[in-house]
């Protein structure tokens, strides 16, 4: 079982969260950050990664430093279950339909982060949820999980069902690349080292 374990304290945060990427898509998420559960919920299931998560954060100030900490620590966690990367696909794709909206995730578990988000202009919030915190909390994880993430929004009107679209698919792209390739030897580039 490939498996990353984070701890992060900060004066701003204290998270512990647990990644299993050969799990069933099994969550246990308690971030404070409601609309976020639902989100990495669907994560979880979709991509079949157990995540356990307990966060607390300063969220009478708002849910920034919440959202963009747990995505520090995702993405840690991430690399540290990759290890050296040998033997993964590396490369990830999906496309996920919700309702009216389509949302395009590609990645490359290459050791450069870089994040590419290209996404219609949504509505200020989700319930309590700040949308302008999505591209934050993706550009925290690509940052720290040595992530190349381009993720785009293909159309879509309802801003819950299009960051439902961007979370399953996100999901799904990321169980592809992780996944063992039964024909590769080594480390999965012609540079022997990502």
């Amino acid at each position: 079982m490939r498996k990353g374990q984070i701890d992060r304290k900060t004066k701003e945060t204290n998270i512990h969260l647990e990644l299993s990427l050969d799990g069933q898509g099994l969550a246990d998420l308690h971030t404070g950050v409601p609309f976020l559960d639902h989100m990495l919920t669907l994560f979880a299931v979709h991509g079949f990664f157990d995540l356990k998560l307990h966060a607390e954060g300063d969220l009478e100030v708002d849910a920034h430093h919440t959202v963009e900490d747990i995505g520090i620590c995702l993405g840690q966690s991430l690399s540290e279950a990759l290890g050296d990367r040998q033997g993964i696909r590396r490369y990830g794709h999906a496309v996920v339909p919700m309702d009216e909206a389509c949302a395009s995730v590609v990645l490359d578990l290459s050791n450069r982060p870089y994040l590419v988000y290209q996404a219609p202009p949504l509505t200020a919030g989700v319930g309590q949820f700040e949308t302008e915190l999505v591209p934050e909390f993706f550009r925290a994880f690509s940052q720290h999980g040595g992530v190349t993430l381009h993720l785009q929004v293909l159309y879509g009107s309802n801003t819950h069902h299009i960051l439902e679209a961007i979370f399953k698919a996100w999901g799904r792209a990321l169980d592809q690349a992780t996944l063992y390739d039964d024909r590769r030897v080594g480390i999965p580039s012609s540079k022997g080292l990502i």
